[in-house]
């Protein structure tokens, strides 16, 4: 479920808004989380109840969860927000994911399905997600054989293209993209934003957690990649030793241990 990425870090001088680290960190503060969701979906929420940083949930059928950028609620919806500072595969069928795990984390085992909050899968790509040159794409469910006919579900999933933000006819949305894509702050709410990022690249708290995180993402890509290495390793193995290859000469060429090579069916 994880798209694979280049690790690539940054010192904490050179952090903007729409780092992945930075995004959560800003979001955290519910003054601006709250600005940020009633500026996006033009719509009034009465309060945050709690911004969780990288929530996993992990839904109770499978060890594998999701891990999400800034998960927060009111009194009646659920609001996942991610910042795409990559190009994402497959990112409707990431939103569709993130889409049920808030579903199984809002909804309390016994409890009936009316009971499912409004909810709003949200993700700010500094790259058009599908290429159509336009600032915003909103995906909501209707019947096919009439659109008059909603499905009810209330699930909305956005997708903000910062790369359009000249197109956005909003002039707090277009400079709120502008300032995602541009990093630079021309309205208060992105100057309330750029201050506060600025003044987490002084918090020795902040710098600390960075670098814990930093290193952590790192060393997560460094096995993976190791057990990639090691996949290819075995296959080709396999057909060596299918060819009739000597297992010593096997062992020379993918580096495997020989007891390794003679457990290979």
């Amino acid at each position: 479920m994880e798209e694979t990425r280049t690790y690539e870090y940054k010192p904490v001088d050179q952090l903007v808004y729409a780092d992945d680290f930075m995004f959560g960190a800003v979001m955290s503060d519910p003054k601006i989380c709250k600005g940020v969701l009633e500026l996006l979906l033009q719509v009034k929420i009465d309060h945050i109840e709690y911004p969780e940083l990288q929530k996993s949930i992990n839904p109770f059928y499978t060890q594998k969860g999701v891990r999400l950028d800034v998960y927060v609620a009111d009194s009646n919806r659920v609001f996942d927000v991610e910042c795409q500072s990559y190009k994402a595969e497959s990112i409707g069928k990431r939103a569709r994911y993130y889409q049920s795990m808030l579903d199984i984390g809002s909804l309390a085992r016994g409890a009936s399905y009316s009971d499912l909050k409004e909810s709003y899968v949200i993700f700010i790509c500094l790259s058009d997600p599908f290429e159509a040159g336009i600032p915003v794409y909103t995906f909501e469910r209707k019947c096919k054989e009439s659109e008059e006919v909603n499905l009810g579900d209330e699930t909305h999933h956005v997708m903000f293209n910062a790369a359009a933000y000249e197109q956005e006819t909003n002039p707090e949305i277009k400079a709120f993209l502008a300032f995602v894509k541009n990093n630079k702050a021309e309205s208060d709410l992105t100057r309330e934003i750029a201050t506060m990022v600025q003044t987490k690249k002084f918090e020795q708290s902040f710098i600390n957690e960075y670098l814990a995180w930093s290193m952590h993402d790192k060393d997560v890509e460094m096995r993976g990649r190791e057990a990639g290495r090691m996949e290819q390793a075995l296959e080709t193995a396999r057909i060596l030793k299918l060819s009739g290859i000597d297992p010593a000469i096997i062992s020379q060429s993918t580096g495997l241990a020989l007891e390794d090579i003679s457990a290979l069916r």
